[in-house]
């Protein structure tokens, strides 16, 4: 019984590394788009990709970073300033796009492009905060694919999002986790609609790593501005030994345990645009397969015990 059991998971994984072993053709034929390409896992991609001979259509959130990215690349690769959050900005970008894949559309689109800060508890952030990010990591990943999916359908290509772990498990407040399950509802959705037109959507899901998104200075900086904003009622809630415990776990516990080895994650979005089958879900980092994928699954009550029990208490709480 137990022998011809190992022998189907044999089997079932030796044909998926088979599947998952076959490449695309004509990757020097085929155009991708990628966000957020300034710093980061569209910075690094972007350089990658490059060397893979894929005509790369890099957006970058300033020009300085646009040129720093040209500077890197050969003379394929191709940058464009953009604000995920201006629709006129995103509509100008699609049309640019449009002028250089032409009748051959759009092989990948990548949305890269995220914030994570502000951040805090949730008691102690306004409703714009919420906002601020939910433009950037989920209505502008819908609304670039919605310009740019009619181009994709055409190459029969492939859409790739960036989602994270805290898109299965959310840790701390703030618009950042709610943007990421936004992202994975949005892309398993797309997912099952386009298969009709047999374009291919994956998602990845990062571990903790270290890019701009969790630099520990920034986000301690951000955590502290949250703090000083906050109303006198919710300071005496909280108190001053609250916010230290808070801010000395982020920078002691929680930030220095980012990886830095970006390429995990690039390695991931790179087999999604090459693969004839791609993954649909991608969890890139140790930590990802190992603890955060297995805790989305455990009974809720053991989940937010884990979560909570390092985390300070409120001088104020019952």
């Amino acid at each position: 019984m137990w022998l011809y059991l190992a022998a189907l998971v044999g089997l079932y994984y030796l044909l998926r590394w088979y599947r998952e072993r076959q490449v695309v053709s004509h990757l020097r034929d085929k155009y991708v788009f990628i966000t957020g390409c300034g710093s980061g896992f569209g910075n690094l991609l972007a350089r990658q990709l490059d060397t893979r001979g894929f005509r790369v259509l890099a957006a970058c959130r300033t020009e300085e970073a646009a040129e720093q990215l040209k500077a890197q690349t050969s003379h394929r690769l191709e940058t464009v300033t953009l604000d995920v959050t201006k629709t006129e900005n995103i509509a100008i970008v699609t049309q640019w796009v449009k002028e250089r894949v032409e009748d051959r559309g759009l092989w990948g689109l990548v949305n890269n492009a995220g914030i994570s800060q502000p951040t805090g508890p949730n008691g102690w952030l306004m409703k714009q905060d919420f906002v601020t990010i939910l433009d950037v990591n989920l209505l502008g990943v819908i609304e670039v694919t919605l310009n740019l999916l009619l181009l994709v359908r055409k190459a029969r290509g492939h859409v790739i999002n960036v989602s994270s772990i805290l898109g299965w498990v959310s840790l701390f407040g703030g618009g950042y986790a709610i943007s990421k399950y936004g992202i994975e509802a949005f892309s398993h959705s797309l997912r099952r609609e386009l298969a009709h037109f047999e374009v291919k959507v994956a998602v990845i899901e990062p571990g903790h790593y270290k890019t701009n998104t969790t630099n520990t200075e920034r986000v301690l900086q951000t955590v502290q501005k949250t703090w000083d904003h906050a109303s006198p009622e919710i300071k005496e809630i909280y108190g001053q030994k609250f916010l230290a415990s808070y801010l000395r776990i982020i920078s002691e516990k929680h930030m220095a345990r980012c990886n830095l080895n970006l390429s995990e994650v690039t390695g991931c979005m790179e087999h999604a645009l090459t693969a004839c089958h791609p993954r649909t879900r991608y969890s890139a980092g140790w930590d990802a397969k190992l603890f955060y994928l297995p805790l989305s699954y455990m009974p809720t009550f053991l989940v937010d015990a884990m979560v909570t029990w390092s985390l300070p208490r409120p001088e104020k709480a019952p």
